[in-house]
């Protein structure tokens, strides 16, 4: 089997002497293999913190999702050295889109109006997978088109394995949470590529505020450090999430506490400077974001299962899952779009 790493090659190491979130890390061999060892610990996980790694070792499926995400870090590289009028042109939000690109200075972090410092770049899975019409797009990412599909066709089944399991311990009829994230429907799921770039040695400050998702799992690739986690707790301090090299960093997100009357966890996460001498460098991500089928309603599922039972109030509020991802968007916009 071809080894593929996400260690980048001239980086300084992450540094020893700050606080680390100490994070469980499963093994997606032994999920594939159905270890119930392994599944007792991935379902431990989701109900206490809802972040952990997913070793991607020793597996064909994972094999070739980190060969493409190498691919992405270098495209990340050439997408966001493009003119900034050139990267502008694929800002659609004043189409009421959250798809396409998103500058520096966007999003909100904090209710004092200090906006973020991150650049990104939305690809919806429904136009990778030629569901919808494809949005226009930079050259540099028509030329990884194939790249981008193939990695969001393997994310979505990483998700699923966790999915699967996740749907049995919870005592749910057959296929249940699968059924809600089909890759055949449409639905709000996306690839993220991001860039922070280096910041002054002595300037501290947020790079992307603290918050949980709006999907389901998010599958997140880091190279460097920068990532932090709030635990659940009155005493918690926000931790470091360190990378680990063959690694993906797994949260789960709000549909799933929705989904399941919080018994399953999301914990609020921010971005940060890149700690030590990782800080002289720019950071990027690759992230896929697994969200419900856009026609799903969030709310508590219904059944003989251990899900606690809703509050009826909240019951009749639920919102569609493509709602729901539209309205946490736009709550961030520094300057909301028209509606």
């Amino acid at each position: 089997m071809e080894s593929h790493t996400l260690e980048m090659t001239g980086l300084p190491p992450f540094p020893d002497n700050i606080p680390i979130a100490t994070l469980p890390c499963l093994s997606l061999e032994r999920l594939v293999a159905r270890n119930s060892g392994e599944i007792q610990r991935l379902v431990h996980a989701c109900e206490e913190v809802g972040l952990f790694y997913l070793d991607l070792r020793d597996v064909s499926l994972a094999s070739k999702v980190l060969g493409d995400v190498d691919q992405l870090f270098q495209t990340a590289v050439e997408l966001f050295d493009l003119p900034l009028a050139e990267k502008q042109a694929y800002d659609f939000s004043s189409q009421n889109s959250h798809f396409g690109y998103k500058a520096q200075g966007a999003e909100l972090v904090d209710q004092q109006g200090n906006v973020d410092r991150n650049e990104f770049y939305n690809l919806p899975r429904n136009d990778l997978l030629g569901m919808t019409d494809p949005l226009p797009t930079p050259d540099v990412l028509k030329h990884r088109r194939g790249t981008l599909q193939s990695l969001a066709r393997t994310c979505h089944s990483i998700a699923g394995v966790l999915l699967e399991h996740l749907n049995t311990s919870l005592g749910l009829g057959q296929s249940k949470l699968l059924d809600l994230h089909r890759l055949d429907a449409p639905s709000d799921d996306i690839i993220r590529l991001i860039k922070a770039p280096k910041q002054p040695v002595d300037d501290h400050r947020v790079a992307l505020a603290e918050h949980t998702d709006y999907g389901s799992i998010t599958l997140v690739f880091n190279r460097l450090g920068g990532l932090q986690v709030l635990p659940p707790g009155p005493d918690s301090q926000w931790l470091y999430v360190k990378p680990m090299p063959n690694t993906v960093i797994v949260n789960i997100g709000e549909a799933m506490v929705k989904l399941t009357n919080g018994l399953l966890k999301s914990s609020f996460h921010r971005v940060v400077p890149p700690p030590g001498d990782q800080a002289r460098f720019p950071r990027y991500s690759v992230v896929y974001f697994c969200r419900p089928n856009n026609d799903v309603l969030l709310r508590s599922i219904a059944g003989d299962n251990r899900i606690p039972d809703p509050d009826p109030s909240e019951e009749a509020e639920a919102i569609t899952s493509k709602e729901w991802v539209f309205q946490g968007w736009l709550a961030r916009r520094a300057k909301p779009c028209s509606i």
